[in-house]
């Protein structure tokens, strides 16, 4: 509802906002094209050519070889009726991209004295060089950007109107001596006549201008920084390519631009390990580390690292006080892992502080510095388990955190840290050493020093600064908290096991198979898996009777299941079994490549035994082999390319948890809903999978 003027006021209004308007800046420019009025005067129509300089990134806008978009837009102001229509559409591209936009300003119904404002638009996209989805998600923050943007600025030239003594326009009355209305046109200059589109117009979702929006050179500038083309391009790219095989589990941009930059910017690389990174992240629910782990009294006490304030450039601080660190008594009280899971915790941390720091300062912060206080090492640090528990963590940060060190100053760096140095810097990324600053003795407090990095008001006390500093003093351990070596085992074997998830392995000629009792015939059976290396084929089956478990083979003296460093391999299904008859396929096979991310469900019909199976993906002409089962497994090990890696999680969820959903799931046959060309859109698929 908009206020209660005439609709030749609105007209009157509406109109200012042409030939520029500056509350639109992406608007550069407008001409009109052919105005015409009716003889009576009832009817007023204007068509203009605009010209638009769209929010797209400059990779997209080079690749196209456009600057300026243009629109052709007609205005239909009916007096008699007390209506505004505007209709738009798009010139450029138009072979390429149709976007059909109709607006109307009508009196209310009930209320004359009340203005209704409708818009709703159309977009098809043909093809645009690739990047359909890019243009997609552009158009939609435009058009969502003009619907709030459309009543603000109807209301502001209203109100300019009242400012220039215009507060009421009188209603059109047709004149007693006027002819019908016949239409005059008083040509501004020649144009093709409008298309016709025949486009089914449905309303877009009202969006805000938010971070998920992505590719607005605002939002880069804001929450990533400068990127060249190749680099943005690159981003789009590898983000593309997450929402077809993570589906609901991309990560934010931040982080993936983190990946490319470890690796500069090479997407195969980049991407490698970035899905390692996620499937480690699913595996061992670091998503949820900061909600769940519970910091060790002796951590809190002997730990002697903590945040403190920022530096200069808005990153955050960390001080770590490793020469002040008991590292011997820490790992004898805790175990190896449980000092990584904390040092995960810091990272985790840091990351939500990058994120409300850039909220705070208005501009990228991506990464933290870290101050390391080595005063006091010596050569009891150099304990070869303490060691090796730095060396383990320094792999695991490397891996899933990198480029999140912005800075890494090391103060009153000793005699001993050399040896240190050489010990540990070998596995230290390249790029990331370039980002220590190493001072020795009080070098730090010169040029060059500290204060070129921190502000003065910050710097710690025990560096000679103001600033008191929460940091623990640490001190050794007490050796009544030492842990024997059988608990401390235990202890890291626990807090690495606690996950829903397990690792298989799978082979040539010998797939991972995991068997689930269904005595309700109702019931819903969900998985969750992850394809951390090689290409498999996931199928589910259905029998009647058991599957046998593993038989001891005579010829190797083990079970025909095969455990491997990689993970367990487990054949249930008997080489004499024919498909069709003694088992049979209840889902169509799913090819996932490397890297993907598969949930999917399925409503059982009948009780009985239902097989999981993850096969080797064999590539269309590969030779098959008739082999032995264990032959052949053991030939494969052989053979690494011949071995693939999946982490999966599966449950059976009984009818009477899953009564409220069971219809959105029933189907009169099965096929992946999301995933299969040929699923019908009249049914409803009993497997709903996204990768």
């Amino acid at each position: 509802v908009i206020k209660h003027y005439e609709s030749n006021a609105r007209f009157i209004a509406y109109e200012r906002r042409f030939p520029t308007c500056h509350l639109i800046p992406m608007f550069v420019d407008s001409e009109v094209l052919e105005e015409t009025e009716s003889e009576d005067g009832s009817v007023h129509n204007v068509q203009r050519r605009c010209k638009l300089d769209v929010d797209a990134p400059r990779l997209l806008k080079r690749i196209a070889g456009v600057d300026y978009v243009y629109f052709s837009q007609e205005n239909t102001l009916n007096k008699r009726e007390r209506t505004l229509h505007i209709e738009s559409h798009n010139e450029t591209f138009s072979n390429r991209v149709i976007i059909h936009e109709l607006c109307s300003y009508s009196a209310h119904p009930e209320n004359e004295d009340w203005t209704c404002f409708e818009q709703s638009a159309s977009l098809d996209i043909k093809s645009f060089f690739g990047f359909e989805s890019t243009v997609e998600k552009i158009a939609m923050k435009q058009y969502a950007s003009s619907i709030k943007k459309g009543k603000e600025i109807i209301e502001f030239y209203l109100n300019q109107l009242e400012e220039e003594g215009i507060s009421h326009v009188p209603r059109w009355t047709p004149s007693l001596d006027a002819p019908s209305s016949s239409v005059t046109t008083k040509p501004v200059c020649a144009t093709p006549k409008l298309l016709q589109l025949e486009l089914p117009v449905t309303p877009m979702e009202n969006q805000t201008g938010t971070p998920d929006d992505k590719l607005d050179a605002d939002y880069i500038k804001r929450y990533l920084g400068d990127l060249t083309p190749l680099q943005e391009s690159c981003l789009i790219r590898l983000r593309q390519w997450l929402q077809e095989s993570h589906k609901g589990k991309i990560p934010k941009d931040e982080h993936i631009l983190r990946f490319l930059r470890a690796r500069d910017f090479n997407m195969e690389k980049a991407r490698e390990i970035l899905c390692q990174s996620l499937t480690w992240r699913k595996q061992h629910q670091v998503d949820y580390l900061l909600e769940t782990w519970t910091s060790p009294q002796v951590l809190s006490d002997y730990y002697t690292g903590g945040w403190h304030h920022h530096d200069k450039e808005g990153r955050p601080l960390y001080i770590l006080r490793l020469g002040q660190m008991d590292t011997k008594g820490l790992v004898r009280a805790l175990g190896e892992e449980s000092l990584l899971r904390h040092v995960l915790s810091i990272n985790e941390e840091g990351l939500r502080r990058c994120e409300e720091n850039t909220k705070v300062f208005g501009r990228p912060i991506s990464c933290w510095t870290c101050l390391v206080d080595l005063e006091g090492l010596n050569m009891r640090h150099l304990w070869r388990p303490g060691v090796k528990a730095l060396l383990r963590i320094i792999e695991v940060v490397e891996a899933n955190y990198p480029e999140t060190l912005g800075r890494l100053l090391i103060l009153r760096a000793p005699r001993v840290f050399p040896v240190l140095w050489t010990l540990v810097s070998p596995f230290i990324d390249e790029n990331t050493r370039k980002k220590f600053l190493i001072y020795a003795g009080n070098d730090y407090q010169g040029p060059g020093g500290l204060l070129d990095y921190i502000d003065k008001e910050v710097i710690p006390d025990f560096l000679g600064g103001e600033c008191m500093c929460e940091v623990p003093e640490g001190g050794l351990v007490p050796k009544s908290l030492y842990r024997t070596a059988e608990e401390l085992e235990n202890e890291d074997i626990s807090l690495w096991t606690e996950t829903i998830y397990q690792s298989a392995s799978v082979f040539k000629g010998a797939p991972h198979e995991v068997v689930l009792e269904i005595i309700d015939a109702a019931s819903v059976i969900t998985w969750d898996f992850d394809v951390c290396k090689g290409d498999v084929v996931f199928h589910l089956y259905h029998s009647k009777r058991a599957p046998q478990p593993p038989r001891k083979d005579p010829l190797v003296g083990q079970h025909s299941s095969i455990t491997t460093p990689g993970g367990n391999n487990v054949q249930l299904i008997d080489k004499s079994w024919t498909l069709g008859l003694d088992y049979s396929m209840v889902e169509s096979p799913l090819t996932c490549k490397e890297g993907e991310s598969v949930q999917g469900s399925h409503v059982t019909r009948w009780p009985g035994f239902y097989i999981l199976q993850w096969r080797f993906h064999t590539m269309p002409g590969s030779a098959s082999t008739n082999l032995p089962r264990v032959d052949d497994v053991l030939a494969s090990l052989q053979v690494s390319s011949h071995k693939c890696k999946v982490m999966y999680y599966t449950e059976v969820i009984g009818s009477e948890d899953f009564r409220g959903s069971m219809t959105s799931l029933e189907s009169s046959h099965s096929g992946f809903s999301q995933l299969s060309h040929a699923t019908s859109n009249h049914s409803q698929s009993s497997s709903m999978i996204s990768r």
